[in-house]
């Protein structure tokens, strides 16, 4: 079973179902909040939520909610991916065959589209990135428990949202070797 594809807007349905859970108010009850308090920029917005025990994803949404999307969250799955390989088409391929390997990896819940790197989700958390680094690399970023860099394990947190501990940079689709595809297999189980 192929992952389901998802963009920035099912991340914004997840911050919404999160806030919901984690304040008891949907969005909307949040919104006439803030309206009510005309904040006049967003660190002014952001400190006053820091203050209501609203942080990360839920604030970042109502950010949004009050002063605007950034174009990013408009834009599809298939848009996001194409911008990030548009003056690198040679390393598509390397996103493409990580793509296809899932299936023997385990149950991948999502593969998120962000604006510069793609994320790999378990059910738990995300365990992996895909992340074009430069015109040459593709970084296949791990979140690995105990594992140092060392040999091709590169450090990872500069690769995707800075959660990964390593990374294997790539640069052809042979490189995803048993290798590669052994440590992608760790980072899931250990997610899982």
């Amino acid at each position: 079973m192929s992952p389901e594809v998802r963009t920035w807007q099912g991340m914004r349905d997840w911050s919404a179902e999160l806030l919901e859970k984690r304040t008891g108010r949907n969005v909307e009850a949040w919104k006439r909040l803030i309206a009510g308090r005309r904040s006049p920029n967003e660190s002014a917005l952001r400190k006053w939520l820091t203050e209501q025990g609203v942080t990360g994803y839920a604030q970042m949404l109502l950010v949004w909610e009050r002063f605007g999307y950034p174009d990013f969250m408009t834009v599809g799955a298939n848009d996001l991916i194409g911008r990030q390989y548009a003056d690198r088409a040679h390393l598509r391929p390397i996103l493409d065959a990580t793509l296809a390997a899932l299936p023997g990896i385990g149950q991948v819940v999502v593969v998120q589209a962000r604006k510069t790197y793609v994320s790999l989700v378990s059910k738990r958390r995300t365990f992996a990135v895909i992340q074009a680094t430069t015109k040459n690399r593709v970084d296949l970023g791990l979140r690995l428990r105990d594992q140092r860099p060392g040999g091709r394990l590169k450090p990872g947190k500069s690769v995707g949202n800075g959660s990964m501990t390593v990374c294997v940079p790539l640069t052809s689709p042979t490189d995803l070797d048993d290798e590669a595809l052994g440590w992608l297999k760790r980072a899931y189980d250990e997610s899982a």
